[in-house]
């Protein structure tokens, strides 16, 4: 059995150096950062490659997570009548949350297009297992959803890998967990995430579509930055920051 000296110590070729990335690399970087889009209407009918498929999910699995813990599934959903029950259940969610906004704004609200769930040739599930690495997991005691947070970042690499191979991805949200179980037998003790549209897009927006179409639009950066408490203003406020997102 290992000391706790030799648990803490680290192989002698375990690190290496962390230089910065050339200023090409990082602008390749910081580019796939800000053309990342939500795609909904603009997918292509063609398959997505296996390798490149493996290639995305391989960035996703190489999110951070706390306590090493990987939580994360992927259900890759390809099949016509599964994505049919799931476009029903989204249109029932989408009645629902219509149901709920300010009379005005659902006009509005049924002109956007907030799916590609049929239209896209591969719908992926991610999901996350609570049980993984434990009762509470490193890291997981004082704040228990780190789990579910760390599962976000896999969303995140995903999609910024699949921007970069010119795959385009869509977060439907607006979907009952309950549904979702049922359609894609998922146990009650395994959290959903996210469900995701992806394919190759020919086009996609300059801008986020849902700032296009005014329904929001971008909070300035140094309005939401406080330094040392919440609240405080510092060096940054009112900062001039010219940040190129095309």
């Amino acid at each position: 059995m290992a000391t706790d000296a030799e648990h803490r110590a680290a192989p002698e070729d375990a690190l290496e150096a962390a230089a910065p990335f050339s200023e090409a690399e990082r602008a390749a970087i910081y580019r796939v950062i800000h053309a990342r889009r939500d795609v909904r209407d603009e997918f292509l009918a063609g398959d997505v490659p296996r390798d490149v498929i493996l290639r995305i999910l391989d960035a996703a699995h190489h999110a951070p997570s706390v306590g090493f813990m990987q939580p994360w599934n992927f259900i890759l959903v390809r099949d016509a009548e599964k994505r049919r029950a799931v476009y029903a259940a989204f249109e029932r969610a989408c009645a629902a949350e219509e149901e709920a906004l300010a009379p005005e704004r659902r006009a509005h609200y049924r002109s956007l297009k907030l799916q590609g769930i049929l239209k896209a040739p591969l719908n992926i599930c991610v999901t996350c297992d609570r049980a993984r690495s434990g009762a509470t997991g490193l890291g997981r005691t004082q704040q228990p959803d780190t789990d579910i947070l760390s599962t976000a970042c896999a969303v995140q690499n995903l999609w910024l890998a699949a921007r970069a191979e010119g795959v385009g991805v869509g977060w439907v949200s607006i979907m009952r967990d309950e549904d979702l179980r049922q359609i894609l037998d998922i146990p009650k003790e395994i959290a959903i995430v996210a469900y995701l549209c992806v394919g190759y897009v020919a086009q996609a927006y300059a801008a986020p579509e849902l700032e296009v179409r005014r329904w929001a639009s971008r909070l300035p950066l140094e309005e939401l930055i406080f330094e040392e408490s919440w609240g405080k203003r510092g060096s940054l406020h009112n900062s001039a920051l010219n940040i190129d997102e095309t």
